[in-house]
């Protein structure tokens, strides 16, 4: 009994279905074409394929509507522009997790102070080894000089061995420099990037307690 109760509902719905589509039909579509006149017909119009027309439901209402037929240069140049605007949308959704994970990892400024002074204090180690070697190359060289003072500064006479070893120490004392001078660049770059998150983290937690507030007017540490 209650297995054709269903049935009997079911085709009901059916019936009811299919009587909306066949009702509804075919479209009618419309436009007006390069001169000016109004056309109609039961399928897309040739004349209007430069331009937009309607396709219309029997009762008038617009069922949808058709864009002009583009021409392989415009139709590369709108996939050009959905391309760009696709990835500003993906841009725009990283850059959205990027916060959520900043506000994550540092809900306020002492955990993303902290994290300044250990990654600075990183460096800094690497700077001091540096420069204990720096140290060690200059004294290694001050003995090579004291062993060439009998020469009285003339190259010429210096010894094969001893020529190669003030060559490889100064070498290696400008390499070692070099080095330095790179790391002190790079606590640089680590301030920097600390100071670029600290602004935007400034305008964030702002947000999070309802102040608005410009990114511009973020100061920077």
């Amino acid at each position: 009994m209650l297995g054709r109760m269903r049935n009997a509902v079911v085709g009901t719905v059916l019936l009811t279905w299919l009587a909306a589509a066949c009702a509804q039909g075919p479209g009618i579509f419309t436009c007006v074409d390069a001169k000016g006149r109004r056309l109609t017909s039961d399928r897309p119009i040739p004349e209007c394929t430069d331009r937009e027309q309607k396709e219309l439901n029997k009762s008038g209402t617009v069922r949808r509507t058709i864009g002009p037929t583009l021409t392989p240069q415009e139709q590369a140049a709108r996939d050009e522009l959905e391309r760009k605007a696709n990835e500003e949308k993906l841009r725009q959704a990283d850059e959205k997790r990027r916060q959520r994970a900043m506000l994550a990892r540092y809900p306020n400024q002492v955990p993303h102070d902290a994290e300044r002074a250990k990654a600075l204090n990183a460096v800094q180690e690497v700077i001091l080894a540096g420069q204990k070697r720096a140290t060690e190359l200059q004294q290694q060289r001050k003995a090579l000089m004291t062993e060439a003072e009998p020469y009285r500064g003339d190259v010429s006479k210096y010894p094969v061995k001893l020529k190669r070893q003030l060559e490889e120490t100064d070498q290696l004392l400008s390499g070692q420099q070099r080095f330095l001078a790179n790391q002190e660049e790079e606590k640089l770059r680590v301030n920097k990037r600390f100071d670029e998150e600290l602004a935007t983290l400034r305008v964030l937690w702002a947000q999070q307690r309802g102040v608005a507030v410009a990114p511009t007017a973020a100061a920077s540490r």
